[in-house]
């Protein structure tokens, strides 16, 4: 494994841990829908200034835009929505929580429809990375019963949607770079959101023209999905889609060290362990694919 993808994988996780919040927020004034809708666009405009600034092709021509279309619906524009519609029914925090089984369901898709084989090394990783997601966030029994069914509902189906999306991606969209990847996701899942949203969801201007709102919509959209799609799916070329949904581990842990720096909220003891177990278990769990590229190199 390169070690540009780990450093892609930091940095993912540290951007995608101020998604939840940035969501929560966008909620007073705006739909599911909505905020797919304008996450996708602003994150669009980013790609392009970006591609355009490196001299990057287009390619429009060239990109399958059929498997593109599926594959964008599937692993963007409905889980975005999923989740922002569970966040009106849970804490941004929760919702981190369980976006964090989407390895589970990834490994799990692959096995079922896409013919990837597993180890124990891979399952021994996740199980000792679920084990530190749970002493990171204090998740105890009694908090998992209380969880809000139809927002526990929308975010599993979130993270399926994740799982079957990034499979997807890394055999559809092969042949082609990160940044053609990225621009055609982000094309066709602002047009799929915007189809949604402007059909089912009232839009306000002036909520559009609010400065806070503007701040957070940069945040989510600029950051959240023009920069952090390029990074992941830099990692699901450089490494596989198991290893690049190992980022859903470290989000929880970056969430909180944000709500530290932002908030002033107190770094406990349970979450410097629980830190160390997570990255612990990402490490077992991306050691298989490393070992299968040194015995084919």
């Amino acid at each position: 494994m390169p070690r540009l993808a780990y450093a892609a994988l930091i940095s993912l996780s540290l951007i995608w841990g101020g998604s939840f919040f940035f969501v929560k927020v966008l909620l007073n004034d705006f739909g599911p829908w909505t905020i797919a809708f304008l996450r996708s666009s602003c994150g669009l405009i980013v790609v392009v200034v970006i591609m355009l600034g490196l001299r990057k092709p287009f390619g429009i021509r060239e990109i399958p835009w059929i498997p593109m279309v599926i594959m964008s619906l599937i692993n963007t524009a409905i889980p975005w929505a999923l989740i922002a519609y569970s966040e009106t029914h849970l804490t941004s925090s929760m919702a981190s929580v369980l976006n964090a089984t989407t390895p589970v369901w990834t490994i799990i898709v692959g096995i079922l429809f896409f013919g990837t084989r597993s180890s124990r090394k891979q399952w021994l990783g996740i199980s000792i990375a679920s084990v530190g997601l749970i002493i990171l966030l204090g998740v105890n029994t009694h908090s998992i019963i209380s969880v809000d069914s139809i927002g526990l509902i929308c975010m599993l189906s979130a993270t399926f949607c994740y799982a079957i999306g990034s499979q997807l991606s890394k055999r559809l969209l092969t042949g082609y770079s990160m940044y053609q990847i990225t621009f055609g996701t982000l094309v066709s899942s602002m047009l799929g959101s915007g189809a949604m949203a402007f059909t089912t969801e009232a839009v306000s201007l002036s909520h559009l023209a609010s400065l806070s709102n503007m701040i957070m919509i940069a945040g989510l959209g600029g950051f959240g999905s023009g920069i952090a799609y390029i990074l992941f799916y830099y990692m699901v070329q450089q490494g596989s889609a198991e290893f690049a949904t190992l980022v859903t581990y470290l989000v929880p842990c970056t969430a909180l060290v944000w709500g530290y720096a932002l908030l002033g909220e107190d770094i406990t003891w349970n979450l410097v362990v629980g830190l160390c177990i997570i990255l612990g278990g990402v490490f077992v769990a991306s050691r298989r694919q490393k070992l299968n590229q040194e015995m084919i190199s």
